[in-house]
């Protein structure tokens, strides 16, 4: 994504990975045999859960990423899992374990490392930080209201149906607030759309469904944690980005959250 707009506003960049994403996904599940047809009662409820499942967390963390490094934009993204339990907490009575304490503290403390070094520079972008802990809110919430809504549709019609419907807005958000492109891509910037399209909507969608059906769903959520380090390691190669120390403290700090919030407890 940072290759990409270096050449592409975000917002069409967005709107351009996720038309892809979604035709190939339609595509997929078409070929498979799988039927996508969407009942009209189940409108109301697709359009409720792509509010902050697609279009407020695919629209504001690209702003992030633009405004951040890559690596540390990826830390304070992957912080969601861990707000999705406090606002269980705070909002829907959940008890406040040990564990997420724990977690609520290691996640305040990567939190506090990232903009402090943010903060701290004179060319550092604090609304950067602001974009990725929105979209990771929204990412909380629209994880909640997953939790709380009944499934109308399989899995597979919702996801294709909840991008499907989000691209049209995503457009209209890049055309009224993004000037035209003023000329093609380069080929990199080809390269960055076809994997965005692929590899983010399309092939990432099909694996973490593949994931979710053969593992139990605490193994899945683990299997999330090594993505924010693996943003800052390979913002080196790829973008030249140099990680600082705080950002490797930072995702320590994440990945100890994560494995305390989503690990199971002791059985009774």
């Amino acid at each position: 994504m940072k290759l990409a707009l270096r050449e592409l506003p975000p917002l069409t960049f967005r709107a351009l990975t996720m038309t892809g994403g979604a035709v190939l996904l339609f595509v997929w599940y078409r070929l498979r045999g799988i039927p996508l047809q969407l009942p009209r009662t189940a409108l109301a409820q697709v359009l409720l859960l792509a509010l902050p499942n697609i279009l407020g967390w695919h629209a504001l963390s690209i702003f992030g990423v633009q405004s951040l490094a890559s690596g540390r934009a990826a830390i304070v993204g992957f912080t969601m899992p861990v707000w999705t339990v406090l606002m269980g907490v705070l909002f829907f009575g959940e008890r406040m374990s040990p564990r997420l304490w724990l977690a609520t503290l290691s996640t305040a403390t990567a939190l506090m490392l990232l903009m402090w070094h943010e903060l701290g520079r004179l060319s550092g972008n604090p609304a950067g930080l602001a974009w990725m802990l929105a979209a990771a809110l929204s990412w909380a919430i629209g994880t909640l209201l997953l939790k709380r809504i009944p499934a109308a549709v399989p899995t597979e019609v919702m996801t294709v149906w909840m991008i499907g419907a989000t691209v049209p807005v995503m457009w209209a958000l890049a055309l009224l607030m993004e000037p035209p492109l003023g000329r093609w891509p380069s080929g990199a910037g080809w390269a960055t759309l076809a994997y965005g399209a692929l590899i983010n909507y399309g092939v990432a969608q099909i694996l973490w469904f593949s994931i979710a059906r053969s593992l139990p769903p605490v193994a899945s959520a683990l299997s999330i944690m090594l993505i924010p380090i693996v943003g800052l390691l390979s913002a080196v190669p790829i973008t030249q980005e140099l990680p600082y120390p705080e950002d490797f403290l930072a995702a320590g700090m994440i990945a100890l959250a994560l494995a305390v919030t989503l690990m199971p407890g002791k059985s009774r």
